[in-house]
Parts: C-alpha cells; sequence; structure tokens
C-alpha cells in the first residue's frame, strides 16, 4: 500500500481577456509541490515547508477544505498529511490557491487507491477555491487538473471543454512583488453591464476560441479584451494602459490580468518573443520601483500528476 506521494501542480492563468470565470489555461512552469502522506492520528494535518507563510489551521487552508470534502466523499475513516513543499506565491492571480486544492484532492486519491477518475476530483476542489475566493468557479481548477486550455461551458451542471490551441503559443508572465487577493477582486466588479459591453465581451469571447481552434493569431490577439472585470482591476497597477501597449509593440499578440491579478500575461509566438516581452514588463515595473519575477512558458497539456 503507498503511504507517501508528491503531488507537482501547473500554475494557470485564468480569464484570459474576455473569458470571466470561464477560460483558463495551464503553463509547464511556475507550479506547487506537495507531500501527501498518511498518518495514524485519524485528522487532517498541514505543514508549511514553502517558506510562504500559509495557514497550518485545517479551517483556514483552502487545500484542507479541499481535502476535507475529497475525505468526506469518500467515506475515510484514516489521517493524512499535507506538506506544502514548494509554492505559488498566494495573492499572485498565477491559481495559487487552486494548485493548493487540486493537489490536496489529487494526493488523497491516489493514496485511497484512485477510485475517482481526474475529472470527478473536480468538485472537491472546487469546495476549497470558493472558500479562497467567495465565489463558485473552475478556471483556474480545470486548467490545474486537467492540463491545458479549458473552457467552462457552464456550472450548473458543471460543462467543461478542452480547447485546442496553436502548438507555437508561449507565455510571457510578470508577477510584481503586489499581492491582490481574489476575494477582494471579485467585489470591485459592477453585477449588471450594459448590453452594449455584454455584446462586446460575448464577441471578443467568440473570436478568442475561434482564433484558438482555428491557429488564427491575428484573431487571438484582437480578442484578448476584457470590457467587464479588467477595468475595474488595474487601479493599483501603475500604468497599466501604456504597458499593454508596450508588450503588443515588441511582438506579443494579446495581454491582458492573469485572474484577478497583480499578474499581467501575454501570449506570444515564440519563446524568443516572450523572453524579450517578459523583459520588458520587469523593466516596466522597475520604473515604477516595484520589483517583480518573470516566467517564460509554453501551455502544459499534463496538469496536476502524481511525481513521486
Amino acid at each position: 500500500m503507498i503511504k507517501e506521494v508528491t503531488v507537482f501542480c501547473p500554475a494557470t492563468v485564468s480569464n484570459v481577456g474576455p473569458g470571466f470565470d470561464l477560460l483558463g489555461f495551464a503553463l509547464e512552469a511556475p507550479g506547487d509541490e506537495m507531500v501527501v502522506r498518511l498518518n495514524n492520528t485519524g485528522k487532517l494535518r498541514l505543514f508549511d515547508h514553502s517558506g510562504t507563510n500559509l495557514p497550518v489551521d485545517p479551517s483556514k487552508n483552502v487545500a484542507a477544505i479541499a481535502a476535507a470534502a475529497l475525505i468526506e466523499e469518500l467515506g475515510i475513516d484514516g489521517g493524512f498529511d499535507l506538506v506544502f513543499t514548494k509554492k505559488i506565491n498566494p495573492g499572485s492571480g498565477l491559481g495559487s490557491s487552486a494548485a493548493s486544492c487540486v493537489s490536496a484532492v489529487m494526493g488523497i486519491n491516489e493514496l485511497a487507491g484512485a477510485p475517482l477518475s481526474i475529472p470527478e476530483l473536480l468538485p472537491c476542489a472546487m469546495e476549497g477555491e470558493q472558500s479562497a475566493s467567495g465565489s463558485y468557479h473552475a478556471d483556474n481548477i480545470a486548467p490545474a487538473l486537467l492540463g491545458g486550455f479549458t473552457l467552462i461551458r457552464g456550472y450548473d451542471p458543471l460543462d467543461i471543454k478542452h480547447i485546442p490551441y496553436p502548438d507555437d503559443l508561449v507565455c510571457a508572465i510578470v508577477h510584481p512583488d503586489l499581492e491582490f487577493k481574489t476575494s477582494e477582486g471579485r467585489k470591485v466588479i459592477p453585477q449588471e453591464i450594459p448590453l452594449s459591453t455584454a455584446i462586446a465581451q460575448a464577441g471578443n469571447l467568440a473570436g478568442l476560441i475561434a482564433g484558438l481552434t482555428t491557429g488564427d493569431h491575428g484573431l487571438i490577439g484582437r480578442s484578448i479584451t476584457d470590457h467587464f472585470a479588467e477595468p475595474y482591476r488595474t487601479g493599483k497597477l501603475p500604468g497599466f494602459k501604456a504597458l499593454k501597449k508596450k508588450v503588443i509593440d515588441a511582438g506579443a499578440l494579446g495581454s491582458g490580468l492573469s485572474g484577478s491579478g497583480p499578474s499581467v500575461f501575454a501570449l506570444c509566438r515564440s519563446k524568443e518573443i516572450a523572453a524579450s516581452v517578459a523583459t520588458l514588463m520587469q523593466e516596466h515595473f522597475e520604473d515604477h520601483s516595484i520589483s517583480s519575477k518573470t516566467y517564460v512558458s509554453p501551455m502544459s497539456e499534463a496538469g496536476c500528476r502524481i511525481i513521486k
């Protein structure tokens, strides 16, 4: 009987312009690593070795909430340890809470003999994500668990579809040294929007999916525009509109907030362009006296997986 596994879960970019709560994709890097092991206490215990100061009280940690949902679903009596060894920075906009939730349910399911298929783990992982953001959404959870580019067609019932995309797409990301809470980012979005805004948003969402599936890079670039959430979430990011113009001028197809921010993503047609764009984005924040980290990564088809 397996008593311990190590799980890797990729970071994710969600919303992807017009796809609020509906679109997301997994990255090859960065990502979480979590050790999940059996214990003889009959309880769920958390240990933070990641250096990110995570809460280890199970009632306050999203991974524990997702794990508890799965334990109840499976009717398991035993105890488990969740050991965070590498962690995407919380509040980065790169799916940190989703990665924690997905890693926990993936590890526990494996130790229990894999009674659920990977897609069947989604609802339990979403329970943890809901506690972090205050909303039941899967645009980080689905790509983190399943990999690739995912569309959440609907939530009642949950209906998820993988979207094909050009194999030359590479993502450049800058994570400025700021922390935006997803729950706070959702509060600033208006609950009602004009019909003209809804039509423009729907057109961009349809255009982005059409561009991805047909390999139309120009259409992809024209469609990565968010009229719904992004205009209300970028007030704390200095020079955001200027930054978007800079990355387009440097060769990126399109750019926007990753999730609720503060990370900013740009889709590019090669690693060389993405590396140049990442440097430009970092220099932009340096000009505003904000340190940052950058990542250049293709999309990951693998999603969350057992690595040991």
